[in-house]
Formats: structure tokens, C-alpha cells, sequence
């Protein structure tokens, strides 16, 4: 750094000061899947994404499997969350936070009821998740 500057000085002019995302309501990901609500908080939709991607979820008697080509942490808010990943299995209750790492499949599943905050891994070059499975408890 040179003598007269500050770190403040290298803040790129056409990055926002902050990013802001509304609220929207949580929905089933399909009708049929009634015990299972989302709603993706950050970015507008999971076709690619740098840095994160952010989403708020509800399993109610239900359990979720997928395969993610990037990294998933999930952080219990409310209830008990059930993660496992090749054959290692967690429960989580409020507070308490597990990731799942890339290229593997995690099953999520709530006995009774979990609220959690789900944070994606980068996924610049749009891979898509697939091997979704929805079943009630």
C-alpha cells in the first residue's frame, strides 16, 4: 500500500455496497410433494451460480434424496434433520449445521419436522442436480 491510500481504495465501482433478496414464500417443489416446502433465497434460479446459492427448507414426515455436483451445508433452525452419505448417518437439531460434500448422494429426511437453511457450493458451470427421491415418513 502506498503512502495517501487505504484497502478501501481497491472496492471495484460497480460492486453494490450490499445485495439484498426479498422474501418470498416457501412452495412444494411439485403438488405432489406436500410435506416438503422451499424457497431458494439467493440467486434468482439454480441454473449456475459463483460463490453461493442460499435456500430455506421444510421436511414434515419426509424424506429427500439427491446428487449435487457441488457442496450442500444444511443448518437446522427448527426440528430434527436426519442427513446420511455413504452409509454415515448425523442428526442434527437447532443450531447444529453438516455438509455433504460434491459428487456424493444425500438423503435428508425429518420424522417429524425440520426447518433449515440450506447453503449450495459454487456451480459455475451449471451441472445439475439429479437421482432426486421423495418419500413420506
Amino acid at each position: 500500500m502506498t503512502a495517501g491510500t487505504s484497502p478501501h481504495d481497491s472496492v471495484a465501482a460497480d460492486v453494490q455496497p450490499v445485495d439484498f433478496w426479498a422474501s418470498r414464500p416457501m412452495e412444494n417443489m411439485k403438488p405432489e410433494w406436500r410435506r416438503m416446502r422451499t424457497r431458494l433465497i439467493t440467486p434468482e434460479s439454480l441454473d449456475r451460480w459463483e460463490g453461493f446459492a442460499l435456500s430455506e427448507w421444510e421436511l414434515s414426515g419426509a424424506a429427500w434424496q439427491d446428487f449435487h455436483p457441488h457442496s450442500e451445508t444444511n443448518l437446522v433452525l427448527e426440528g430434527e434433520l436426519h442427513i446420511e452419505c455413504d452409509g454415515q448417518t448425523v442428526v442434527l437439531g437447532p443450531g447444529d449445521a453438516a455438509r455433504v460434500n460434491a459428487g456424493r448422494i444425500g438423503r435428508y429426511w425429518a420424522p417429524v419436522y425440520a426447518r433449515m437453511i440450506a447453503i449450495y457450493g459454487p456451480n459455475p458451470d451449471g451441472l445439475e442436480s439429479d437421482a432426486f427421491k421423495y418419500s413420506e415418513i
